[in-house]
């Protein structure tokens, strides 16, 4: 039994909720009287409302994200019909700005906007005590740092066994990228790096070696990045991952030469480039030097062991399909492990609004608000790289392909326009960007770039082979067996096929 239940949807359960740790640890006192339950999105409403009731809570909190506002709406309100009594109190980045008119604000009893860890703590208090608030929204308090305990000791056996580790050194962002929601922080904020890195040692001590950083700007401050790399370096081994954000042009000889101590598969960076186009950077408050970024992705690509996530983003405002495919052209060649082709999402409160007239951008009113059309770019465009960002996550950075694709998107010429080409003739021969087999994949990549892309089939046969025997799949493809193959091999008979004018139509 527990006095408060604080409670969230994860999109998957290697994800372990880090908000509500916090605010566990945050609870003082209370915290003993204190439950966490975490589900999945594909939870039944009924089964996850029996669970919190089955700890007969008084209090029931809420962590609310983009990707799961949708089905924890479904859940509170059932939880207030069969429990009306129960106090819901809701928190989290989906429920902190533009509140007014949401569904699930309606329904909720408390809703506490921004930093939550004092602020639902001071409210349980009072409500435990039987001290009710006459205000419905409260706004959270920022406390310092040094006043939050952290929560890595909530982590659980099983947590570090079977989940991702969320860790940061530091809150906030200085940067002001209008997409972001960081944009609206004043500045960056530094924990206290002695508690930290004996909060990661204990961790460490007790099994831990997946570490997946959460700070916006983990290289900003380089005397503190040196120190918690080193940290990890003294204690190396076989299973230790790191996962930083890093900012892709600030890169020092310092923290070069620590970079470079890594061995092979313990060191991933996610670097948000977003684009290459500096008018763009300029309207949307990007502060970003190109040519430093290009330099400082080729010299961790050719020097070090880490691993590249690169992030673009589809549909910023005035940047049409060109700019798009030469940034992609340009981080193409950087060679980064991989491209994380984003479409453009406005984030409640996110300053990326302010272009809505100007640019004349429209956003899908349901989570997760992803831009359907501006003034350069047209649904079908949206529609047709919401479909490219797939099929590039099945071939480009699934890492199946790595001998064939090379050879597909041949770089004498734009690998954007060559990649366009190929996922065009997928959607159109298959109608699917989900639930396409590796096997099938294998032939459809083949037929289609020996037939309209002009590659050679007997060196992408080649290619091919080894690709498919790096998979590990049994079966072979046709492509590698003789048999005849033609476009009808990847054709769904349950979709029809779309018409020239129809596929036309898309590219003006």
């Amino acid at each position: 039994m527990a006095e408060i239940v604080l409670c969230t949807l994860n999109a998957r359960y290697i994800h372990a909720s880090f908000g509500l740790r916090y605010l566990k640890a945050n609870l003082g006192e209370l915290s003993a009287q204190c439950e966490i339950q975490e589900f999945t999105l594909d939870a039944r409403p009924e089964d996850v409302v029996e669970l919190i009731l089955a700890s007969n809570p008084k209090i029931v909190g809420f962590g609310v994200y983009i990707w799961n506002v949708v089905q924890t709406e479904k859940v509170v309100s059932l939880l207030k019909v069969v429990a009306p009594d129960v106090i819901v109190v809701l928190g989290g980045p989906e429920v902190s700005y533009e509140y007014e008119s949401q569904p699930i604000v309606v329904a909720c009893d408390y809703l506490i906007t921004g930093w939550g860890e004092t602020s639902f703590a001071s409210l349980a208090r009072d409500l435990l005590s039987g001290r009710s608030r006459s205000a419905k929204v409260i706004q959270g308090e920022q406390p310092k740092l040094d006043a939050i305990t952290m929560p890595y000791h909530l982590y659980s056996d099983d947590d570090i066994q079977h989940r991702l580790l969320y860790v940061e050194a530091s809150r906030g962002c200085p940067f002001k990228c209008e997409f972001c929601l960081s944009a609206l922080d004043k500045t960056a904020w530094p924990f206290d790096l002695d508690e930290f890195l004996l909060q990661m040692a204990l961790l460490y001590e007790r099994g831990a070696r997946h570490f997946k950083f959460v700070d916006r700007t983990f290289n900003l401050k380089i005397k503190n990045s040196l120190r918690i790399l080193q940290f990890f370096l003294d204690r190396m081994g076989d299973d230790l991952f790191l996962h930083f954000e890093v900012i892709p042009d600030h890169l020092p000889e310092a923290l070069k030469s620590m970079i470079q101590q890594f061995p092979a598969g313990s060191l991933q960076f996610e670097i948000g480039i977003q684009t290459f186009n500096p008018e763009v950077q300029s309207l949307i408050s990007r502060r970003q030097d190109n040519d430093k970024a290009k330099q400082n992705l080729a010299w961790i690509r050719q020097h070090t062991n880490a691993y590249i996530h690169a992030d673009l983003i589809f549909g910023l405002p005035g940047e049409d399909r060109g700019s798009f495919a030469r940034s992609f052209d340009a981080l193409y060649a950087l060679r980064p492990h991989e491209i994380q082709v984003g479409i453009l999402k406005r984030l409640k409160g996110s300053p990326i609004i302010r272009h809505t007239e100007s640019h004349e951008l429209r956003f899908n009113p349901n989570p997760p608000y992803s831009i359907v059309a501006n003034r350069d770019i047209s649904f079908d465009d949206v529609q047709t790289m919401a479909r490219f960002a797939r099929y590039w996550g099945l071939i480009g950075n699934s890492g199946r392909f790595t001998h064939s694709l090379p050879l597909i998107l041949d770089v004498s010429s734009s690998p954007f326009e060559r990649f366009l080409m190929l996922a065009d003739a997928i959607f159109e021969l298959t109608g699917q960007t989900h639930k396409i087999s590796l096997l099938r994949l294998f032939d459809l990549v083949f037929d289609i770039a020996v037939s309209r892309l002009s590659v050679d089939a007997e060196a992408l046969k080649a290619n091919i082979t080894l690709d498919h025997r790096e998979s590990g799949l049994k079966s072979i493809p046709k492509c590698l067996t003789g048999d005849n193959i033609t476009h009808k091999s990847g054709y769904s008979e349950h979709q029809p096929r779309r018409s020239n004018s129809t596929r036309q139509a898309r590219h003006r």
